[in-house]
């Protein structure tokens, strides 16, 4: 039984998560260190496990393990990783469980030799299939939708590995960006609207070649940037080349805003738009929305702070870290016995009284969930002093969970879906709330003719829940 004194998840239960990163190497001699490196600088994007699949020509070689990259690899590991391709990944869990058998990269021999995948994104139809498939014989290891695909690949005729896959997933709905490894080949895989990011590299010492979920893993593997991988597209990477296919048919490019709004690293590139100048955009673009008359403006950390620094410049407000973060809080930590104060968050968070006090503040912050981070905040900054706390945010109300890997809670639990504008500021104490609009969201990240919403997010729009699909059930 879990001790009423350690509180598990207790920092980040009030905010989006996304579930996952992924990486892939061809074509250098230590392609599992460069994959290492490439989940470290993607570690924001999951912190429950991380896996490397590695391969050298004719054997494919698994080292997974529950915790963050640094915790599940060292040298010990590494050198268990032979060979000139590999994969990787990390993951964010939900309800599909937080267990090593829930690891990926998902590793299997069947009779076409040995294949592995790493997925970032979740499957809408994953329970219509697994069904199916259980019904036609097939024995599941994991509560994860990737595994679906693995399943389907397996019963798809043909020599060729890309086109076997591209016709397994011809089956399948939702939100996926794979990379995936036999003994020969390394395959991109990015599905038809884009939802989540993919993107090519080159690495600049050996020629080889690099996928990895954001620019940034990029920079630290030693690779420069090629292009995004688009949707729909299957990139097949052997040592006779790079193959581009395009076996889906085109609907449209629809990258999750969300990955500019939070989910990215600040200083990534994604589909041609800087998250660091979008987020920008979003604080100028708040600005202009809900002017305030205050002093200064101050960020949520870390996701609010470009966006404050944009609502600064296009206010003429001064920009302050009235909050600091403390960057060592782990996702378990001891409460000590006496109750009464809010450790949930100062823990995280803590409010300088030097730059609050007697001040009219607006506070920045990426979102509002279900509230009561934000009520938390709000009455931070509150006790150091503020005269005038004015909470604005970088996107629109949710007012549905998302069905497409991204870990939010039930429309229940919302309090945008519950509350009005007007409700929903008086809970969290603030003396004004202003939300940034879909369309001037749209126009700060690239406009709606290069980046929209997801059309069945519903985060940011009414969607209604797919047939028979399991919310959690994502990787």
């Amino acid at each position: 039984m879990q001790n009423d004194n350690v509180m598990q998840h207790a920092v980040d239960d009030d905010h989006f998560h996304d579930e996952c990163g992924v990486v892939g190497v061809f074509g250098h001699p230590e392609a599992a260190n460069l994959t290492y490196l490439g989940l470290y600088a993607l570690q924001h994007r999951g912190q429950e496990s991380a896996g490397i699949v590695s391969g050298d020509g004719g054997k494919l070689f698994v080292q997974r393990g529950m915790g963050r990259v640094a915790d599940v690899f060292g040298l010990e590991q590494i050198s268990k990783l032979p060979g000139e391709q590999a994969i990787g990944h990390v993951r964010y869990s939900t309800a599909g469980g937080s267990e090593l058998r829930n690891t990926q990269p998902i590793f299997i021999n069947y009779r076409h030799g040995a294949f592995a995948v790493g997925h970032n994104g979740n499957l809408v139809n994953a329970v219509e299939l697994r069904t199916r498939l259980e019904r036609e014989g097939a024995i599941f290891h994991t509560d994860m939708d990737t595994e679906v695909i693995v399943h389907l690949l397996a019963r798809v005729p043909g020599d060729d590995a890309g086109s076997r896959l591209a016709e397994a997933l011809q089956q399948v709905s939702g939100a996926y960006s794979l990379v995936c490894l036999t003994e020969s080949r390394l395959i991109g895989v990015r599905d038809p609207m884009g939802f989540r990011p993919l993107v090519l590299g080159r690495l600049i010492d050996s020629g080889g070649f690099v996928l990895a979920s954001e620019t940034c893993a990029l920079d630290l593997m030693g690779a420069e940037f090629v292009r995004d991988v688009e949707p729909g597209e299957l990139i097949v990477i052997s040592k006779s080349g790079i193959e581009s296919r395009k076996p889906f048919a085109s609907v449209g490019r629809r990258m999750c805003v969300f990955e500019y709004i939070y989910f990215a690293r600040p200083d990534s590139v994604l589909d041609g738009i800087h998250v660091y100048s979008a987020r920008k955009r979003i604080g100028q673009a708040l600005a202009r929305l809900h002017p305030r008359d205050a002093d200064v403006v101050v960020p949520v950390p870390d996701s609010g702070v470009a966006a404050a620094m944009g609502y600064a410049e296009a206010s003429g407000l001064s920009f302050e870290l009235g909050l600091i973060r403390n960057h060592y809080v782990g996702r378990t930590f001891i409460q000590p016995a006496q109750r009464g104060r809010d450790f949930g968050v100062k823990v995280k968070l803590n409010a300088q009284p030097n730059i609050l006090r007697g001040k009219r503040v607006v506070l920045v912050d990426d979102s509002i969930v279900r509230g009561t981070t934000s009520a938390k905040i709000v009455s931070l900054v509150r006790a150091a002093g503020a005269r005038e706390v004015h909470f604005v945010v970088s996107a629109p109300p949710t007012i549905g969970p998302c069905y497409y890997g991204i870990d939010t809670p039930d429309r229940s639990q919302l309090i945008a879906a519950q509350h009005s504008i007007e409700e929903v500021r008086k809970i969290i104490g603030a003396d004004s709330l202003g939300y940034i609009t879909l369309d001037a969201l749209y126009e700060a990240v690239g406009g709606v003719g290069r980046v929209s919403a997801m059309p069945a997010s519903a985060m940011i729009i009414r969607y209604r829940r797919p047939k028979d699909m399991a919310r959690a059930n994502c990787t």
